[in-house]
């Protein structure tokens, strides 16, 4: 069969691969055709865009870029006419997959949304539409289940939580131990993100010789755009890139932009401190649309629906701040323990090892009228 995928970040492509690979598995015919990264470029198929072109994030930067992202809902449509696939699958990047999914529903495609978007946050709206243009909706969060129970989903499926697939059963050695404890740094994976992130994190570097900082790079952003935002505030920390899991494998504890990183630190047991920094008018704009509905940003505290790790958001994420939270998951033994034993708490709460085969089966069943 013919599956059209559509991923549009780095966490997409990563679910993205391991979806296609659970697909080839069930389907040994499988024929793909996505928008993705490398990571599902090495599972085989035909790339059409990538991610490095698509990642966009927050209100202002979304209206900047206006453009671009038209041109690229054109295309794709009309790419998929063309290669006219069994089920188009959308992977996350909800503001670009339910406008292409409503339109292929309407032309006959079998359509499916796998990582669901967070209505339970911002934009409930959205599940009238989605109720209507969507075959399949794969959520991964334990708590969606009311919600969508709640708001008359019958097509919506837990599947459980891609991140373990990720990291189940493979032994990310430590490949960056020495004499000094390592320090993970994860910035983002947008250049947004990093340049409101990393100076922040490139200033603690410089205050701690006695840890050994490295920096998750990503290989879809330029050497020269890491090398210039670190050698500006003058520091020798290093950058690796794509080894993010061999580097929270060796980590002592890190400090993350908020994201699916700072799950995939949980689940690697590293103690962090959560920080996020965006264009104020977007963040003032997602604080107006959420209200009080949400309590946390961080996956960690979502799913245990307590402050398991301490998030600093905007105006928090300062030098102060930052050495204040920095001392605590690293010289509070007290502290670390407490989050070690959080951390195996919130992971009972997520679903076994398997999202991806549960989907995948989901998806074919679909496809072949099998309930």
């Amino acid at each position: 069969m013919k599956y059209y995928l559509i991923a549009g970040e780095a966490s997409g492509d990563l679910h993205g691969a391991n979806l296609m690979r659970a697909l080839r598995e069930k389907d040994t015919d499988a024929q793909f055709r996505f928008w993705g990264g490398d990571m599902m470029a090495s599972v085989g198929g035909t790339p059409v865009r990538h991610i490095r072109d698509l990642a966009i994030m927050g209100f202002v930067e979304v209206v900047a870029h206006l453009s671009t992202v038209l041109g690229n809902i054109s295309f794709c449509k009309r790419d998929i006419e063309t290669w006219h696939p069994d089920a188009v699958i959308g992977i996350d990047y909800p503001g670009f997959n339910l406008k292409i999914e409503t339109w292929a529903h309407e032309r006959g495609f079998k359509t499916v949304h796998y990582i669901s978007p967070n209505l339970w946050a911002w934009k409930k709206g959205r599940i009238k539409g989605m109720r209507k243009s969507l075959d399949l909706l794969c959520y991964i969060l334990p708590f969606e289940e009311r919600f969508f129970a709640e708001n008359d989903m019958p097509q919506a499926l837990y599947v459980g939580h891609p991140l373990l697939d990720a990291v189940k059963d493979q032994l990310f050695e430590p490949a960056f131990n020495g004499e000094r404890p390592v320090i993970a740094l994860l910035p983002g994976s947008r250049r947004q993100e990093l340049k409101k992130s990393l100076p922040l994190m490139v200033q603690l570097a410089r205050r701690h010789p006695e840890y050994r900082f490295i920096v998750a790079g990503m290989s879809l952003i330029s050497k020269e755009f890491y090398d210039e935002l670190i050698e500006k505030h003058s520091s020798n920390l290093e950058v690796v890139y794509d080894q993010t899991y061999p580097l929270l494998a060796s980590a002592y504890a890190a400090v993350v932009c908020s994201g699916t990183a700072t799950l995939e630190t949980a689940l690697f047991n590293v103690p962090q401190v959560v920080c996020y920094r965006a264009n104020p008018i977007s963040i003032a704009i997602a604080r107006l649309i959420v209200g009080k509905r949400i309590k946390y940003i961080s996956l960690v505290n979502l799913i245990a629906d307590k402050p398991v790790v301490t998030e600093l958001i905007q105006d928090d994420f300062n030098h102060a701040r930052l050495e204040q939270e920095f001392q605590l998951i690293t010289t509070n033994d007290a502290n670390r323990i407490r989050m070690f034993t959080q951390y195996a708490q919130m992971r009972t709460l997520i679903a076994g090892s398997g999202a991806s085969a549960r989907t995948a089966q989901a998806i074919i069943d679909l496809i072949t009228h099998k309930s």
